[in-house]
């Protein structure tokens, strides 16, 4: 059997992987212990973020074509890619935040909404809060004045009552 048939299996995994993808993040995992990179798969799994080591040639073929071809400049050494369909900005608060306690993991770069990021832009993406929080704030910062209103108007009613 030819190279190119036994390649190309992994070039279309990657590529059904990042088809519908809201971020890809590319990072150097050199230097981390086995320990460390279990906790950064099992945290990047909470979050429903696939992760996985590919070559930088089989992620050259796949990302050929695709907005995320932006990265390939940033393909060099040991490469693993993050990639989350679900919420844009998951595999970078993922990975800065585990990068700040492992410092051997090195972010190379990312495509977050069709974006291309280099490593300061994507520590930049990793400080936006998830929709979930950004939702909650809305919601609490919406339910406070009415909440005021309400204990003022009761505060008013008892006053009159007495």
């Amino acid at each position: 059997m030819a190279k190119v048939e036994l390649k190309k299996p992994i070039v279309e995994e990657i590529q059904s992987c990042i088809k519908d993808a809201k971020s890809v993040v590319v990072v150097d995992y050199r230097g981390l212990t086995v320990e460390q990179d279990t906790i950064l798969r099992k945290s990047l799994r909470e979050n429903n973020v696939a992760y996985k080591v590919y070559k930088n040639t089989m992620i050259n073929f796949a990302i050929k074509g695709t907005e995320f071809e932006g990265l390939a400049p940033y393909l060099e050494g040991p490469t693993a890619i993050a990639v989350s369909t679900e919420d844009a900005t998951a595999p970078a608060r993922v990975i800065c935040k585990f990068a700040k306690e492992a410092p051997k993991l090195e972010v190379k770069a990312g495509v977050v909404e069709g974006t291309v990021y280099d490593a300061k832009g994507i520590a930049a993406v990793a400080s936006v809060p998830s929709r979930e929080e950004l939702l909650g704030k809305l919601l609490g910062s919406i339910q406070s004045p009415i909440s005021n209103l309400a204990r003022v108007l009761n505060q008013i009613a008892e006053q009159q009552g007495a």
